[in-house]
């Protein structure tokens, strides 16, 4: 019987033992290169088969490409924050410059509706000094919205299930959700698909004190505020806005 060209260590070694002893034994290939030049792979493409290092280059080009892929969309992401934080600026300016105390609510609520192209937004403060009691933008507002505002700890962006605070937005100038009539607003059922809720809170405060207000915005495009997107430029709009309108709170 003819002997076995193979050794008995060989035929007893597993996938991952080869693996190992190629990856500690780099100078390996360098000394059998005619195994190298014998080798040949299937093609991941359904071609036929392909040496090593056509493996190899096909392998480097797929990396390339999901890197070219990633660069790409970093790229995009950057441009966007470029755009957005270009907006909270001009809508920082806008709110920094109105001295009305009356006029600073609506000033608010029209920047992030014209700036930041918002669809909708209002936003509702209570327990403000004496002066303000009787403005619009204090308006009662129920005790089951604000223990919801002292829960929030951070933005709640997500779908309108019928929060009471949909029901104070405004559409903005020249969107379909505007009601020409000039009368009361139609049902925010039909108009707002999805919600961002941000809680107003005195600066001077700790992170834990009450809410004095709520800032909302709508959608009619249910994918324009969602659980799981990014907060960080909501949190700074609902920072600042604390910090302008807390001079309507009693000191």
């Amino acid at each position: 019987m003819k002997a076995s060209s193979c050794s008995p260590l060989a035929e007893t070694m597993n996938d991952r033992e080869v693996a190992e002893y190629l990856l500690a034994n780099p100078e390996f290939f360098a000394e059998h290169a005619e195994v190298l030049a014998t080798i040949r792979l299937a093609n991941p493409h359904g071609k036929a088969a392909v040496s090593l290092q056509e493996r190899q280059m096909e392998m480097l080009r797929d990396k390339n490409k999901h890197l070219e892929r990633r660069l790409a969309e970093l790229l995009r992401y950057g441009h966007e924050n470029d755009s957005i934080a270009s907006k909270f600026n001009r809508w920082t300016i806008r709110v920094i410059a109105e001295r009305d105390p009356y006029a600073l609510p609506r000033t608010v609520a029209n920047g992030l509706r014209e700036i930041f192209d918002v669809p909708q937004a209002a936003l509702r403060v209570w327990d403000v000094a004496e002066p303000y009691a009787q403005a619009d933008f204090a308006r009662h507002v129920g005790e089951e919205v604000r223990i919801f505002a002292n829960s929030l700890a951070a933005p709640y962006c997500g779908a309108n299930t019928g929060f009471e605070a949909a029901q104070w937005l405004v559409p903005a100038a020249g969107s379909p959700d505007e009601n020409p009539s000039g009368g009361a607003a139609p049902e925010p059922a039909h108009v707002t698909e999805s919600i961002a809720l941000l809680a107003l809170r005195d600066p001077e405060a700790n992170e834990e004190a009450s809410a004095f207000g709520l800032l909302v915005m709508g959608s009619a495009d249910a994918r324009r505020f969602h659980d799981g997107m990014a907060t960080d430029f909501l949190t700074q709009i609902g920072a600042l806005a604390s910090a302008a309108l807390s001079r309507l709170l009693p000191r």
